[in-house]
């Protein structure tokens, strides 16, 4: 069997450029259009980028922490690489995707990976209406926003705004409010994966509203609709003895 043939890429932090030197010095590197698997050195903000970059070409991403938590990176080791790609246990994900209508008629559409997110924009709260699957299940929510979270974006934003965590074979996303003012316990839901999530804006002029899938933010929202993207696979590999679903549990017992 012959070892994958894999390019580097890196965040531009001192740590991941070094890494990065260091790594191409012992094993070279592959142009991103001829390789087979693509090893991003970072942190998880940095795996988001190269996962929304290498979309489109399915290539399946081996990220090394070079950053903070880690949460969707291995462990940074430079000893046999190349046998540690062909060993590492693929986990495909499905992004979200969101469809935004504007306050002004403008409509555009934009990909999460971790989750799409509803914001005030201004000193008053949010009043949100939720459908779900054509339903309406809560006429309107005071908040400062709210969310719907993957299982692999469920221990970042989500988690930050008491949120769920979701192991990945679970097949279901989090509804999560954001400092919910009414009603003030309501905490969120757990739906299936394939659930489509629709969100209207009442009183935009007045109490405007941002939408921001991952790294894309759309200003004064009126319509906000969530899906996940069955057609899309996003390829992430990890070391069989760090594998996703085992982080994810991990995390659920953490201090």
């Amino acid at each position: 069997m012959t070892d994958p043939k894999f390019a580097l890429v890196a965040s531009d932090t001192p740590e991941a450029s070094a890494a990065l030197q260091r790594l191409e010095k012992l094993y070279g590197t592959t142009d991103t259009d001829a390789a087979e698997i693509i090893v991003a050195l970072g942190g998880d903000g940095f795996m988001l980028e190269t996962l929304h970059r290498f979309m489109e070409q399915g290539l399946p991403i081996y990220g090394m922490n070079c950053g903070t938590v880690g949460f969707l990176m291995n462990q940074y080791h430079e000893d046999d690489l190349p046998q540690r790609l062909a060993k590492a246990e693929q986990a495909t994900l499905h992004p979200l995707r969101m469809a935004v209508e504007r306050a002004d008629g403008e409509t555009c559409d934009a990909i999460a990976i971790n989750e799409v997110s509803l914001l005030r924009e201004g000193r008053q709260a949010a009043k949100i209406g939720i459908a779900i699957d054509g339903i309406q299940r809560m006429e309107e929510l005071i908040c400062d926003g709210i969310l719907v979270a993957t299982a692999a974006g469920s221990t970042a934003y989500n988690l930050s705004a008491h949120g769920p965590i979701i192991p990945i074979g679970g097949q279901l996303l989090a509804l999560t409010p954001i400092s919910a003012f009414r009603p003030r316990r309501w905490r969120g839901a757990l739906l299936p994966a394939a659930a489509e999530v629709v969100f209207e804006v009442h009183e935009a002029a007045k109490r405007p509203v941002s939408a921001t899938a991952d790294f894309t933010e759309v200003r004064d929202v009126k319509r906000v609709r969530v899906r996940e993207d069955q057609s899309l696979d996003l390829h992430l590999l990890f070391d069989p003895e760090h594998d996703l679903e085992e982080r994810i549990i991990k995390e659920q017992f953490q201090p």
